[in-house]
């Protein structure tokens, strides 16, 4: 796929919202290639809801969205699912399919219509479920395995779409450590291959690990954006969650000492 000089998403002068209504100011920020960019914030503070503006699911309040420059209202969906993947928190409706079928699904953007998944198609998207450790899932029922299991198969589908940008809505929230760490390191092997990562958490060890740079949302307001570690300390992750600085310290304290 050919790179861009411009990002690969731009949010600007963007205000995000239901109904008309704005969370927050509007928020300016890019996501250029090949750089992981995580948001942290509490909850309520609207990061589903901005990464939902970000995707075309809801129409911005005020501003606009370009994708590798060019408007968002410019793209197809079809031609935004060979640039753009997504993770969600949760997929329930699923219930009929196998694992590796979930996983193929990631393909139907790169399939002509009417088109099946070629044997190509299967093998890629068998070593998706590999990457994620989640092999021998394959012909497993989606709706049968646990929420951790569904996870990996979620983020393997996006990586089978072979997409320059994957947008992730805390994508470890229900993972149990062991996977939490696979995720992390097959995050941290994609920004080596070139992919670039948006990424929410309420975690700020996991973002703080993998994360070139950090954005802080509170109150649907972009308060702090910039390097990973001068921007996630702990007396500005004291004032996001509204705990004590020194409460902030010793959790990152602890963690950096493992």
């Amino acid at each position: 796929m050919a790179l861009t000089a411009s990002p690969l998403l731009a949010a600007q002068h963007l205000a995000f919202g239901y109904q008309g209504r704005a969370l927050g100011p509007p928020v300016n920020f890019s996501v250029e290639q090949g750089e992981i960019l995580s948001l942290l914030g509490p909850n309520g503070s609207g990061k589903t809801t901005l990464f939902r503006t970000l995707l075309g699911v809801l129409a911005p309040v005020a501003g606009h969205v370009t994708v590798a420059g060019r408007p968002l209202s410019q793209w197809s969906r079809i031609e935004l699912a060979k640039q753009i993947g997504y993770v969600p928190q949760t997929h329930t409706g699923l219930a009929g399919f196998t694992v590796l079928d979930v996983v193929l699904m990631g393909r139907t953007a790169r399939m002509s219509r009417f088109a099946g998944p070629s044997p190509q198609d299967r093998q890629l998207a068998q070593q998706m479920l590999e990457r994620m450790g989640a092999a021998h899932l394959a012909a497993r029922r989606f709706s049968e395995i646990s929420g951790g299991q569904r996870q990996l198969a979620l983020i393997a589908r996006a990586l089978a779409q072979e997409v320059s940008l994957l947008v992730m809505d805390e994508p470890t929230a229900s993972l149990d450590f062991g996977n939490q760490l696979k995720t992390l390191d097959a995050i941290s092997l994609l920004r080596e291959q070139g992919v670039s990562i948006l990424i929410s958490t309420h975690q700020p060890e996991h973002a703080l690990e993998i994360s070139d740079r950090i954005g802080l949302l509170k109150n649907g307001q972009l308060i702090a954006l910039g390097p990973a570690r001068s921007t996630a300390t702990a007396a500005s992750l004291a004032s996001l969650y509204e705990v004590e600085p020194a409460r902030v310290a010793a959790c990152l304290g602890s963690i950096a000492s493992v």
